[in-house]
This record gives C-alpha cells, structure tokens and sequence, in this order.
C-alpha cells in the first residue's frame, strides 16, 4: 500500500501539469487570436499610369575599398 503522503503529492502533481497545460494552451489561442487579428494587413495596390519612381541619389564620393593583404582566414579553435 502507497504511503499516505505520496498520494497527496500525486494529486498536487496531477494539478500541477493541468495547470501547466491550461496555461499554455491559452497562451497559444492568444496568440492565434493576435495573429489572426493584427493591424499589420498587407493590401495589394496597383500602379496607376500617372504614378513617379523616385530614383535614390548616387553618392558623390566614390567608396575606397580596403586591400586585403592577407587571404588567409584566422584559426576560430572550434
């Protein structure tokens, strides 16, 4: 026969997980909810005939670039 005070501690365990389970199992409807209902909707538009691109501007000063003097890669010790 089982002590007495392990099958409180089965019961309280039992709780335990159902409590557990309750919460995550809310937490991902919340977030189903969320993401079912979220602001960030995406709509299609279509381009009228009339519509500019605007062309970002180039840069004045051409970029330098660094000259590698060494193509080997340093050792990581992995």
């Amino acid at each position: 026969m089982l002590y007495p005070e392990r099958a409180i501690n089965l019961t309280n365990l039992k709780n335990m997980i159902m409590i557990i389970t309750l919460t995550l199992g809310s937490l991902v409807a919340l977030n189903f909810l969320l993401l079912i209902f979220s602001c960030n909707k995406s709509t299609k538009r279509s381009i009228s005939e009339n519509s500019t691109i605007l062309k970002s501007p180039k840069a004045l000063v051409p970029t330098k670039q660094i000259p590698r003097t060494q193509t080997q890669l340093a050792p990581t010790g992995s």
